[in-house]
């Protein structure tokens, strides 16, 4: 049985291999490997360093090729995946293509992210007898905490016990070294994304939902690659995790699926929202009548119950408390693409400018705090309005509006409902706007590292090309759709 399974597999692999957009992928995320090496992206204790400097490659000549390259990989990635999308299932599977294209980047640096050096870090913390809630990362100044981006070491953890354990035990396994430990972090990471890769197309052929996209556009994701493989978050694992539940309560497993949404929660705090569909798969709140009312909201508060209990059981075990309340301000600390961060921190800007910089502040920590008490309300509206009688689609949303909403909006957080939304059975027009998205979210990364580079130039340049990409996309996806319809309309 075993023996066949591999020699499945290796077919499996030697199919996607000989497809040419595969190919064209995997180089693109070799280019990335190679040009995550720019001087500019390193930390400065990087063991890249020596071999850098020994080849005379810290220079600013070479730091515009290193930006080149990531430009390039990041456009043949997205063009392999826009090429993919008619041939996925039909000639070749998903799962070896997110395999091939994840091998260049399990050995080069954390990609467009400072996260893994800071898991690390708090790992030292751990390692070395600290709380991590107590405790900043710049307390135990050296290798680990000079990795770590420069606002995180003076910011306590912001993740749940289970997570600081786990980058404990994966210091450990990389014999307390630096580098090789935030190299560990993809370790979960890579978990997530075979739980990810393995459980959504069969969910989706469950849910009656299509398999085909589901498989293209939250499997073999540039997104998935880049951010969660390539930047080691652990919302690999918690969106694995996450999955998993959903998988396990549309079998009928209702204690393993609400134990495993407590264990997400573990992980990273937005898995609790899982909650929800776990208590609702197969048992719909079919009305607001106050006989399925009460059986519902019965069913919600045990499995919302369950979920806690776990969650609050493994953290007295860690020892370590739940210090991390007083850390979940620490992402709004930079400014990122959230929208109402964006619009606070114009507002702050305006008033500057004209002698008011605390009208300015409260102002924009205003906007922000409105931007979180209309997440809720929407959140709240989902789950009473569409929600009743699709938890999936609930969740999915729920991500949405929670990474738009909230005070700091990362390109990995769209990861968390995105992954989901091709179980909701969306529109053609969601979807287009799902992969616009997606697209402007790698051109902003490879932006942001050219802007990084001093290569503002190549940073418009990757921007325009992903634009012509996604176009030309468009244009064929179209032209595709109204063959099939043509052929269909003749063939009655």
């Amino acid at each position: 049985m075993l023996r066949a399974r591999l020699a499945t597999a290796r077919s499996d692999v030697a199919r996607a291999w000989a497809h040419r957009a595969v190919r064209r992928g995997l180089y693109g995320s070799a280019l990335l490997f190679l040009g995550s090496l720019t001087p500019a992206y390193l930390p400065q204790n990087s063991p890249w360093w020596d071999p850098i400097r020994d080849l005379g490659l810290d220079t600013w000549p070479a730091r515009v090729v290193g930006t080149a390259l990531v430009v390039a990989g990041v456009a043949l990635l997205v063009e392999a995946w826009f090429n993919l999308r008619p041939s996925l299932y039909h000639e070749v599977k998903h799962w070896p293509i997110t395999l091939l294209w994840s091998l260049p980047l399990l050995l080069a640096p954390p990609i467009f992210s400072h996260d893994a050096y800071a898991y690390a870090a708090e790992g030292w913390l751990l390692r070395n007898g600290l709380n991590p809630y107590d405790n900043p990362i710049s307390v135990l100044p050296g290798p680990f905490a000079d990795q770590a981006a420069w606002l995180w070491r003076y910011t306590t953890a912001m993740y749940p016990p289970l997570s600081l354990e786990m980058f404990h035990g994966l210091v450990i396994l990389a014999g307390n070294n630096p580098y090789y430990s935030a190299l560990a972090m993809r370790i979960p990471a890579l978990i997530g994304v075979a739980m990810i890769a393995y459980f959504l197309p069969r969910i989706a052929r469950r849910m009656g939902a299509d398999v085909q996209m589901t498989a293209w556009f939250s499997t073999v994701n540039p997104l998935v690659i880049i951010d969660l493989v390539g930047g080691a978050h652990n919302d690999a694992l918690m969106m694995g995790l996450v999955v998993l539940a959903i998988w396990l309560a549309f079998n009928e497993k209702f204690w393993p699926a609400a134990i495993t949404v407590g264990i997400a929660a573990c992980i990273k705090q937005p898995a609790i929202l899982a909650f929800y569909p776990v208590a609702l798969i197969g048992h719909p709140w079919l009305s607001l009548g106050w006989q399925d009312s009460w059986r519902a909201l019965r069913r919600l508060a045990g499995t919302l119950l369950i979920a806690l209990t776990v969650f609050v059981l493994i953290s007295l075990a860690s020892g370590l408390g739940f210090g991390w309340i007083w850390a979940a301000d620490v992402p709004g600390k930079v400014v990122t693409l959230a929208p109402f961060t964006l619009a606070g921190a114009g507002l702050k800007y305006l008033f500057e400018l004209i002698g008011l910089p605390l009208v300015g502040q409260f102002l924009m920590e205003a906007v922000r705090y409105l931007g979180l008490l209309l997440t809720v309300v929407m959140i709240g509206w989902l789950g009473i309005g569409i929600g009743r009688k699709k938890p999936v689609t609930f969740l999915s949303w729920s991500y949405l509006i929670f990474a738009f909403g909230g005070i700091a909006l990362n390109s990995w957080y769209l990861t968390w409902g995105g992954l989901l939304l091709p179980l909701t059975k969306p529109s053609p027009r969601i979807i287009g706007t799902a992969v616009t998205v997606t697209t402007v979210l790698l051109a902003y990364g490879a932006g942001n590292l050219a802007w990084r580079n001093d290569a503002v130039a190549l940073a418009f340049a990757a921007m325009a090309l992903m634009l012509v990409l996604l176009y030309r996309h468009r244009q064929e996806h179209r032209a595709r759709l109204a063959k099939a319809a043509k052929a269909t309309q003749e063939a009655k």
